[in-house]
């Protein structure tokens, strides 16, 4: 059900020809990027026209109007099941915790006697939230994405979901309740690159936005991309992964366990087991069938995806040899499961998100950690990070400079600017001093 590499014997190579050997799922961006082409175009240029006849054609539903209207999200969040409800109401709170500890202050670093530099925080004016509705409903992306936002001070704030022809033409209800909990009440049937173009480009009900974040398909990533410039994004998100960290202490069970509960988003999901026991390897390949075996959606997600060259089992020498594995791989989601694993922990420097020991599960991360569970995916981890409230913040810089601090450096900015052969730059520091340049003190 799952392959097997195994690393062990031989000295491991470095950078890329390690991240070579490791499993990765096929997810071609530039490709899809020529398709989602025409699509975010006919938005520019037919707004809301081409975001009705895009739900038609993609989600089978023949729309009204785009936009949500308000007792649509009063009637959604009427009607959710109360224990939904207080899940989300729990992970909504778990979030906001985490989040607001995140804001950012001003800060100001006095450089010189009258010479100062502030850096203060500022959010961007207006975002747009995508949260998928394909093979599933997720509205723990609408807290994942809406949380972090609202701590960041963004005023104005709308979301985005696929129209379903079984909800009439709106949202997933869960979907719709989530953004009536959180206080969105801007929300738009739309799904995929049409989502993307509608809050790049702005049509007749969506104002434009600054910033696209959330998770999606390869259409969502490809129209993040042919949009990267005219809006700030989060990520390219492709599919899911999981990697676990494990040596003779894990359980079997768990890993099993943790192992198909991300093979169940997309037949594309990665699923990976790095470990130093072979005996570890063997339970754990013994396990998946029956628990596999017990759950839904087998034959359209697990399957496929643990079969998937993007899965695998990949048999190391020791621990020290499986940090540089995942540092190799840089997973979405990574769970150490050895002995001391908050100290094997503490070693990793490429993961979106670090789960520590047998009682921190991917899927706590996913609802109620506390946590964001928009994280990179395909190695990105080793250079971008998670979505946090920073996401949604710019910083900006402040100088403040008197007469007497911009004498004392004026030579020094004279002759950086000439030694670069940029004497108007010299020059305006000249004027501000009868174009004679003081004298260092």
């Amino acid at each position: 059900m799952i392959s097997r590499i195994d690393l062990r014997g031989d000295a491991l190579p470095e950078g890329p020809a390690l991240r070579d050997l490791l499993p990765r799922a096929d997810f071609d961006v530039q490709a899809a990027l020529e398709k989602v082409r025409p699509i975010c175009e006919a938005v520019h240029h037919r707004g809301d026209a081409a975001l009705i006849d895009f739900a038609e054609k993609f989600d089978g539903v023949r729309l009204e109007t785009v936009r949500v209207p308000a007792q649509a999200l009063t009637d959604a969040l009427a009607a959710l099941d109360p224990a939904v409800r207080a899940a989300l109401e729990e992970s909504i709170r778990r979030a906001r915790l985490v989040h607001r500890a995140q804001r950012r202050t001003a800060h100001t670093t006095q450089v010189v006697p009258g010479g100062s530099v502030t850096e203060k925080w500022v959010p961007v004016e207006r975002v747009g939230l995508y949260a998928p509705g394909g093979r599933s409903v997720y509205p723990s992306s609408v807290v994942m994405n809406v949380v972090p936002a609202q701590e960041a001070g963004v005023e104005s704030i709308a979301l985005a979901s696929p129209a379903q022809a079984a909800s009439g033409g709106l949202p997933h209800p869960t979907i719709l309740a989530a953004c009536a909990l959180l206080g969105v009440d801007e929300v738009y049937a739309a799904g995929g690159a049409t989502a993307v173009a509608m809050f790049a480009y702005g049509t007749e009900s969506c104002p434009p936005a600054n910033m696209v974040t959330g998770p999606g398909n390869i259409w969502v990533a490809a129209a993040k991309r042919y949009f990267t410039g005219k809006i700030g994004i989060d990520a390219e998100a492709g599919p899911t992964e999981i990697a676990i960290l494990a040596d003779d202490t894990a359980d079997p069970v768990h890993v099993a366990a943790d192992l198909i509960s991300q093979a169940e988003h997309d037949p594309l999901a990665a699923a990976v087991l790095v470990t130093d026991s072979a005996a570890l390897a063997d339970a754990v390949e013994k396990e998946l069938a029956p628990q596999v075996a017990a759950t839904k959606h087998v034959e359209d997600r697990i399957v496929p995806a643990l079969e998937g060259r993007q899965s695998a089992i990949v048999l190391v020498d020791g621990i020290e040899q499986g940090l540089k594995v995942v540092d190799a791989y840089g997973a979405e989601h990574l769970e150490i499961q050895t002995a001391d694993a908050a100290a094997v922990a503490d070693r990793v420097r490429n993961a979106g998100a670090i789960f520590i020991g047998p009682w921190a599960p991917v899927s706590l991360g996913d609802y109620a950690a506390g946590s964001n569970h928009v994280l990179p995916t395909g190695g990105c981890a080793c250079h971008s990070s998670g979505l946090s409230v920073q996401s949604f913040l710019r910083g900006i810089h402040i100088v403040d400079y008197t007469r007497d601090a911009l004498a004392e450096v004026a030579h020094h900015v004279v002759t950086l600017a000439e030694a670069e052969d940029l004497p108007a730059h010299g020059a305006a520091v000249k004027a501000r001093f009868g174009w004679k340049v003081p004298e260092s003190k």
